[in-house]
């Protein structure tokens, strides 16, 4: 099931999302659901928080390349347990913030340890687009979006956006 993105500034966004104590059916349904949504979207990453669910839920699969089989990963109580010294700059995007990109820099390279929709605990080093990536969306379930990352001023001209795009779309009925 297609589940409705929230838009920033929503105070959802911001919260801290409480922790997977036991895998249900429902979660996986859930896990299921925003991997629907995120590559409906389309996007390569989406977070629990991000459809006004407060639980610490990520998905991704960054596999671009053309005739690839795609990767998804769905990640409970994911948590970065190493990272490079490294720095990588990628412009990133959210479905949370539509049509707004902005360089952020983060760790080349991080290792997440996270639980499985089987209930095993995984961990995995990812890089490149992949560390972005779940960087990213484990930022969402601290309550933190991409551009935490930009300047002040930045910030609000992308909330004012934000705030008008909601109106419109609140005006055209979407």
């Amino acid at each position: 099931m297609i589940r409705p993105i929230l838009i920033h500034p929503d105070p959802r966004l911001k919260k801290v999302a409480a922790p997977v104590a036991d895998l249900s059916d429902e979660l996986r349904a859930l896990a299921k659901d925003m991997l629907s949504t995120m590559y409906d979207a389309p996007g390569i990453g989406l977070a629990a928080p991000q459809i006004g669910v407060n639980t610490r839920l990520i998905v991704l699969d960054c596999v671009k390349e053309e005739g690839a089989a795609p990767r998804p990963l769905a990640m409970f109580n994911p948590e970065v347990v190493a990272s490079s010294d490294e720095q990588n700059t990628y412009e990133e995007g959210c479905l949370s913030i539509p049509e707004i990109y902005a360089d952020v820099t983060r760790p080349e390279a991080v290792t997440v340890r996270w639980i499985d929709t089987d209930g095993n605990e995984q961990q995995e080093d990812f890089d490149g687009l992949w560390a972005t990536c779940v960087q990213h969306e484990i930022d969402h379930l601290e309550g933190k979006l991409f551009i935490d990352y930009l300047s002040g001023l930045k910030r609000q001209l992308i909330t004012r956006k934000m705030v008008k795009l909601k109106r419109d779309r609140a005006r055209e009925g979407v």
